[in-house]
This record gives C-alpha cells, structure tokens and sequence, in this order.
C-alpha cells in the first residue's frame, strides 16, 4: 500500500462558511484580487464577499469577465490586474470557470512561465503558486479541492489540461448557501459532472482504498438528492447534500483521475461550446455501455452499496440496476444528446478525427480498465451524437 491524499491545507465545509473569509483573506495578505463572474454580481453575492472582507474599494481588485469555458484571455486579462493593482493574493469566488481561472492566474503571477509552456508539463520549472482561497458557488466540478485545471486554447480550440500540487488552492470555503440561486439546467449540469467525478474515479485503474470512499459517499449523495436540488433550489438539506457531494467526488478524482468520458468531453466543449458538465452528461451512457464488461465488479458494489435493492442481485444484475438509475436521473434532469443540443451533424462528424486524437492526448481515456482505440472513441462519439 503507498496511497498519497493531495488536498488544500484548510478546508471549511457547510452552510454560513463564508463568514470566514476575511479571517482567512488576512492571513495571506492585505489586498485580494477577486476573480469571479457577471452571474454572482447579479445575484449580489459579489457584493455580500466584498462586504464581509471589510475593505474599501481601493484595497481590492477584482476580476468579473469570465466566461462558462475559460480562455487564456480571461487568464492574461486577470493576471495584468493582479499585477497592476499590485495584490499580494487571489480570492476565487463563483463556478469552476472562476475557480480554474484563478489557479492559473496565481501560478503565472509566482512564475516566468507562459500558459503556454505551463500546459507543456514544464512543472519542474514552477514555484508555488500566489496564495489563494476557493470559493464555489455551483456543486459540481469540485475544483476548490484538485490540483487541476481546465483553460480553453482559443487559437488551437483545444482544452488545456493542467495538474499539479502548485494549482491545489491554500483554503477553500465550500457553502452551499451560495447554491441556492443557481437555476435547474445549471444544477443539473453541475450535479452530473460531479457523478461522473465520483463514477470515474472509483473505475479508474489509479483509485485506491481512501479515494474509493470518497467517490462512494459522493455517488450515494448525488444519487439520493440531485433531482431533488433540481426540482426545489431551496431545498437546504439537498444543496449542502450536493456540495458535500462536490467536494468529496473533487478529492476523488484530484487525486485517483477521471477516465474516458472526460477525455472524450474536452475536446467536445473546445469545439462546439458545450458545458462541461452537459457534455460530460451526453456521453455517460456511451462510456457505460463500452466498459461495462470490465467494471461490471465496481458498478455492482456501488449499486449494492447505494440501494438496498441490489445486495441480493448478481454482479451483472446489480451493475444494470446502477445503470438503470443513472439513466432514470439524467432523464429526470432532461439531459439532451449532442443533436438535441443542436449541434449540426456535419459540423460534428467532420470533427471526429480531431475529437479522438484530442481525446487520446488528454491521457484520460487510458485511466479507462478498457481502453478505446482512436477508432473506437470516434465511434463512441458517433453513437452519443444521436
């Protein structure tokens, strides 16, 4: 056994955490960017985090342009404010998008490097990154506790992929109080890329004892209360259920990796603008129908271990049964397929080739126990269009 738990150093969990903030902001310096979105401005949560740091407008910066699927530009753009208002930490507050923004930002402000050459694995090279406390508002990517993330290259449309200890954030805030305005396609989406989180990280061939608990308490989360978020947001008990859920699937996979469907679903929000957690949605049943025969053993114990109803049934009947309730959830949610998206068929097909190889490239795939071939994973696509 040499199992290795990568988390941040403080982590605050529940509903009201965020009264803690400023005693958290203080004790890395005394003037924060803020890298959030247009969304928490109107929702006037911005407003609330400025006001519980206690500064004046003069002793922040902040940072609101990012976009669903973050670009090097919102990068380059966040790190010239760090830079010119001269802020000595970073304060990330809003859905993954603000979050993988802001790891990056506090990386290249500690470093010399260009995105570029960050995405080119030179991490030898790095020093830590500039302090930096998550906060997230949606449950479901988990980045506040992974050393992952996800930047959109606008100019080779392809999703830059980055991990490593120096992006872990130093504190992360998780309150799911915050959850409470994020609308039904969002909670969805958000819900089903923590699923996926949780489901791939217990199949991958890098899971060990401790990330399989975390994946299991997070998939019998999700499971039992998603469709409840989803219909009522201001179901308190089902949004802390969900955020938890988040945050536990998000040290899952930081530290035991996702499989094939993420693999697949990078290059398919690069291209064609797809939210990662839909994406991700639209190619779970494909993922599960390919590995089936080869995790049938992991999607029988968490079957058994989430519903009572399977403890008596066969590994093949109790890994059917799991499936059959992923399929009931994501039609409870209306998760479309890629054409009822409306992504055009020529357009996509035309991007196969493309798709796989990016896919391959990623590394994720081969975290699969089987692992597709570029010819395989353009069929795979091929079927999860229709």
């Amino acid at each position: 056994m040499n199992i290795q738990l990568k988390m941040p150093a403080n982590l605050r969990i529940g509903g009201g955490t965020i009264q803690f903030l400023m005693e958290e902001s203080e004790k890395l310096g005394n003037k924060p960017l803020i890298i959030s979105d247009t969304v928490m401005q109107q929702t006037g949560h911005l407003q609330k985090v400025k006001e519980l740091l206690g500064k004046t407008s003069d002793q922040l910066a902040e940072y609101t342009d990012i976009q669903a699927e973050p670009t090097q530009e919102n990068v380059y753009d966040a790190l010239k404010l760090f830079q010119k208002y001269q802020c000595d930490h970073i304060i990330a507050f809003g859905g993954g998008s603000c979050l993988d923004t802001a790891k990056v930002v506090a990386v290249l402000a500690a470093n010399q490097l260009s995105l570029e050459a960050i995405h080119a694995r030179n991490f030898d090279q790095l020093q830590a990154g500039i302090p930096l406390i998550a906060v997230p508002t949606t449950a479901g990517t988990g980045s506040e506790v992974t050393d992952v993330a996800v930047i959109t290259n606008t100019k080779t449309a392809v999703k830059m992929m980055m991990k490593d200890l120096v992006f872990m954030p130093q504190i992360s805030i998780v309150d799911s109080d915050f959850t409470k305005t994020v609308p039904p396609k969002v909670t969805a989406a958000t819900g089903v890329d923590a699923l996926c989180h949780a489901l791939e990280s217990y199949v991958s061939v890098k899971a060990n004892e401790v990330t399989r608990l975390f994946s299991l308490e997070a998939m019998k989360k999700i499971l039992n209360t998603l469709s409840q978020a989803y219909e009522n947001g201001d179901d308190t008990e089902a949004r802390e259920q969900m955020s938890l859920a988040s945050t536990e699937a998000g040290i899952a996979f930081s530290n035991a990796s996702v499989t094939l469907i993420h693999g697949m679903s990078r290059p398919v929000g690069a291209l064609f603008h797809i939210p990662h957690g839909i994406s991700n949605a639209m190619l779970l049943p494909v993922f599960l129908e390919f590995s089936k025969d080869a995790i049938q053993a992991e999607l029988a114990t968490i079957a058994r271990f989430i519903y009572p109803a399977a403890e008596d049934l066969s590994l093949e009947e109790a890994a059917d049964y799991l499936i059959k309730k992923i399929q009931e959830l994501c039609e409870q949610l209306s998760i479309p397929t890629i054409r009822d998206y409306g992504i055009d068929q020529q357009a996509f097909m035309a991007a196969l080739d493309k798709m796989a190889a990016d896919a391959l490239a990623s590394g994720s795939p081969q975290n699969n126990k089987k692992v597709p071939s570029h010819s395989q994973i353009k069929e795979l696509y091929v079927q999860a269009y229709g």
